[in-house]
């Protein structure tokens, strides 16, 4: 394989990247609970839990995310793209009592 095909092993790591809406939102942070990510704040200040976000993310409701699957269980993943700072993992965190 070469670099060109490397650099696209994120991508092919989605299942499904929807087409954002024009109104689509951005995730601007975790809801953990116990450490583990429950749900999602949006930047309108909407927060859903995982199912709802990977439902509205479908929808193109959430930009920047693509829809993966993890031993047969989808999860929001970040698209890849030129910037870090927007990638899932290093938003920061809103623990769910």
């Amino acid at each position: 394989m070469d670099n060109n095909n490397l650099s696209k092993l994120p991508m092919m790591a989605q299942k499904d990247i929807p087409n954002p809406n024009a109104d689509a939102k951005q995730i601007v942070a975790l809801v953990k609970e116990e450490g583990r990510v429950v749900g999602y704040k949006l930047s309108d200040g909407q927060v859903l839990d995982k199912a709802e976000s990977i439902k509205l993310a479908k929808q193109g409701g959430i930009r920047g995310v693509g829809i993966a699957t993890r031993k047969g269980n989808e999860y929001l993943k970040s698209l890849p793209d030129e910037s870090e700072g927007n990638n899932l993992s290093n938003l920061p965190s809103i623990t769910q009592k």
